[in-house]
């Protein structure tokens, strides 16, 4: 039996998640998805023509979801943790539970267990003892060493490398090829910029950059 899916933002995050659901198909040798379409409050020209050429409809508002048939999950394919957080919160509201996708050549050890929502691009690495929360994205590539804790809407981005014993908190995102040194703590809502390296703790709500790390 296949569960009916709707991807929520249709700009380039989103159309990539949407391989990855086709990706779990076909890795699997049958349909797990019905892929019912994507939502977005504002979708430009440009991309609702990019998701015309997949072949796949564009339903409307986020609200569409408010009636959505029985069954159906969702995922969010958006890339910036805090907007993720907002439509996450609003979705909740309507009751439609949100689906994990995970591409077949990413690697997600056993005893990890990511909460709802949870998206895991080609090449993304999770090694062991893992705790993972709601919504959270690993990217192309995107490592995450043992014994960390990625708390609720933490986004890593492609080429970033997350250390042994670390803390991401809620709203985290790692940028680009970052580093994030063993048993270091990134504050909520805090943003590591593409090519840093954090050496030390980062407190809540800031943007840290450069090597290492300021």
């Amino acid at each position: 039996m296949t569960i009916p899916l709707v991807v929520v933002g249709c700009g380039g995050h989103g159309r990539e998640v949407l391989t990855i659901a086709r990706a779990m198909d076909a890795a699997a040798g049958r349909p797990r998805w019905r892929l019912l379409g994507f939502v977005d409050d504002r979708p430009s020209e440009e991309n609702l023509k990019r998701v015309q050429r997949l072949d796949v409809p564009y339903l409307g508002g986020v609200a569409w979801l408010r009636d959505a048939p029985p069954d159906t999950q969702h995922v969010i394919g958006i890339g910036d943790p805090r907007v993720r957080r907002a439509v996450a919160r609003r979705v909740d509201a309507y009751g439609i539970p949100a689906a994990s996708v995970v591409h077949p050549a990413a690697t997600i050890g056993a005893d990890i267990v990511p909460g709802p929502g949870f998206v895991a691009f080609a090449g993304a690495r999770a090694t062991t003892n893992i705790t993972v929360g709601r919504h959270v994205h690993l990217n192309q590539n995107a490592t995450v060493g043992h014994d960390c804790t990625l708390a609720d809407f933490v986004s890593v981005n492609p080429l970033a490398a997350v250390s042994g014993d670390c803390e991401l908190a809620e709203g985290v995102l790692v940028g680009t090829t970052a580093a994030v040194l063993q048993g270091l703590r990134v504050g909520r809502d805090s943003t590591v910029g593409a090519g840093a390296c954090v050496v030390r703790d980062v407190p809540d709500g800031v943007v840290v950059k450069g090597v290492p790390a300021r």
